[in-house]
């Protein structure tokens, strides 16, 4: 049945005095709202982050965080692909991926820890310091702890490939030697630092989403604190 012009009269209003909900300052917000809003924000993005990156594929198909080889193995590459290991280099990048998959979701805990522990002085930082300011928070508080935690998973899965394993072994002197940087002395420390890389690029990318429309996300408080930014 057609609106009505009646309808669309009273439904104008309403719909003005929604969006005036919003149409507040920082200021305004107590430190309650604020805190909330954020740390609801911060859950909600990371919790997204991390569904999408732990999925089957979740790094291998998407070209922002996807892992490629070591950049001494890429600039070997046409010498390996002439001595036969050219499939053994595709299998050993699909295994990183994988292996930055596996360990990704052990991410969810930390990174709910760091929101809970969240004070009010973060979250003003965060809300009045810029577009990545949420990844920069998770970053501080999470990266060291993640790294120990992903190192073994990956480890575990790069293992079965023995083009890593011959990797592993002819760079042991690399460093010594001041030819290799420090990141690639292994594959599963290289796979272990780009799997952290591609979170925080994602909680990035959700942190922007949630900024660029706050009332998408379904929660009035996220809607209310970060409408107070625009």
């Amino acid at each position: 049945m057609p609106i009505s012009r009646r309808s669309i009269a009273l439904l104008i209003p309403m719909s003005l005095l929604a969006a005036s909900a919003y149409a507040i300052s920082l200021s305004d917000l107590s430190n309650q709202d604020a805190s909330g809003g954020l740390k609801a924000a911060l859950e909600t993005g990371s919790n997204a982050a991390v569904a999408k990156l732990g999925a089957d594929g979740g790094f291998l198909n998407n070209d922002r965080v996807r892992i490629p080889l070591p950049k001494i193995l890429e600039q070997a590459r046409p010498i390996l692909k002439m001595t036969g290991k050219g499939q053994q280099l595709d299998d050993l990048v699909v295994q990183m991926n994988h292996a930055a998959e596996s360990a990704v979701p052990m991410a969810k805990p930390l990174l709910i820890d760091a929101v809970k522990s969240m004070s009010i002085t973060d979250a003003k930082n965060i809300l009045t310091g810029g577009d990545t300011s949420v990844t920069d928070f998770f970053r501080s508080k999470t990266q060291d702890k993640l790294a120990v935690q992903f190192l073994p998973v990956v480890k575990k899965v790069t293992d079965k490939s023995g083009l890593a394993t011959k990797y592993n072994t002819a760079m042991s002197l690399a460093p010594k030697m001041g030819v290799l940087a420090k990141d690639q002395a292994t594959v599963e420390g290289y796979v272990t630092q780009r799997a952290l890389d591609g979170l925080y690029t994602m909680i990035a990318e959700e942190e922007k989403a949630i900024r660029a429309d706050p009332l998408g996300t379904g929660s009035k408080l996220i809607g209310k604190v970060f409408g107070a930014l625009k």
